[in-house]
């Protein structure tokens, strides 16, 4: 009787106990996911919304200016399609205000082309050895050059980082932020953020392997926000909030074929990574795969001249005839200011033009700049 007696007890402790272990968890409002979590499916974000209360996804974008996530356009896409607001993160490595604006445009590039919604929230991720040998007000500024120049592509950002860093190697007034208490049970921790990232081993009983939750304390990373630098965003029948009209251009893949859905609206500035040249048409390079035709733009550029420092390259004039001794004044790794569009010379092709009837082959510079309309 005894012995049964405290057979008896102990499945019932072990019944309490199991009993409060699996209730004991934060919400699980969001999601964020990678190329560790493969390419994620409609019904694998269905079961996240409809068993789970999984409101809003974060798919990895790219990291550094060398690595695009190849999950990404997928996981945007179905997760859309299951109903689920859908967000991008950039792993950040910048040490610098022009290092983090050169990622900026990396990221926001790369998640234009992914088909990253306008609007939505671009996160920087910082949390790695590079800016934690820096200083609080360097990390600081660099954070705020990528947020400000993510927005002008259309995107909200936000600063996702350890508890660990929070006024040590960084200020974050509102962030997302990452800590895993042993028990998440009933807890609020850091409510005065957009959210809290409480665990990274969850598990979906609808999809395989781990899985980073957060908890969300308002509608940040749910829609609750206009772009803060594009209002044309929020346009409707061709008319933007202030009354004027606009136009949507139509972007293009690197065969020369119509992107669908990708379209860019006029007065937006686009970051170029060079210049192609399809069926004697020139596009400028604006994403991975997506190109926009220089017909639909306005161009201020300038150009370094690509060619053997202390040699020169010929200039051209309009009618294609080489200009004497020009190669003295055009010498590899100088710059060049061009404002008008690339012009296509007789016999020489499509060339920058440099000066007063003076022209450069795009074989010979490299460009850098914004384009738009």
């Amino acid at each position: 009787m005894k012995k049964k007696l405290v057979y008896i007890v102990s499945l019932l402790i072990a019944g309490l106990f199991f009993c409060v272990t699996n209730v004991t968890a934060a919400k699980t409002d969001m999601v964020d996911v990678s190329n560790h979590n493969g390419y994620m499916t409609v019904s694998n974000f269905q079961d996240m919304l409809n068993n789970y209360g999984v409101k809003s996804v974060v798919t990895k974008i790219s990291e550094g200016t060398y690595y695009h996530d190849y999950t990404a356009a997928n996981n945007i896409y179905t997760a859309q399609q299951a109903g689920l607001y859908i967000n991008g993160y950039h792993f950040a490595r910048y040490t610098t205000v022009e290092g983090a604006i050169a990622e900026a445009n990396y990221a926001a590039a790369l998640a234009k082309s992914d088909g990253l919604p306008v609007g939505s929230v671009l996160v920087t991720d910082v949390e790695s050895e590079q800016q934690n040998g820096l200083s609080r007000a360097t990390n600081n500024a660099n954070n705020k050059a990528f947020m400000d120049q993510v927005a002008k592509y259309g995107y909200r950002s936000d600063v996702y980082t350890m508890s660990s860093w929070l006024g040590t190697k960084m200020d974050v007034s509102q962030g997302w932020i990452a800590s895993y208490p042993y028990n998440a049970s009933g807890k609020q921790w850091y409510s005065n953020h957009h959210s809290w990232q409480w665990g990274s081993t969850y598990q979906f009983q609808g999809s395989y392997g781990n899985f980073d939750v957060s908890q969300n304390y308002d509608n940040f990373f749910t829609g609750g926000q206009a772009p803060l630098v594009d209002p044309k965003s929020t346009i409707n029948n061709n008319v933007d909030v202030k009354g004027n009209t606009y136009k949507a251009f139509t972007t293009y893949n690197n065969l020369g074929q119509a992107n669908v859905g990708t379209n860019v609206i006029s007065g937006t500035s686009w970051k170029s990574n060079g210049i192609t040249v399809i069926d004697d048409k020139p596009f400028y390079v604006i994403g991975v795969d997506t190109l926009l035709p220089q017909s639909s733009t306005t161009f201020n550029r300038t150009v370094v001249v690509n060619y053997v420092n202390n040699y020169g390259v010929l200039a051209y004039n309009s009618k294609g005839q080489s200009i004497a001794d020009s190669n003295k004044t055009f010498k590899g790794g100088t710059s060049w200011q061009t404002n008008d569009k690339l012009i296509d010379l007789p016999n020489i092709g499509y060339a920058y033009q440099v000066a007063t009837d003076e022209f450069i082959p795009i074989k010979y510079a490299q460009g850098s700049g914004y384009t738009g309309n």
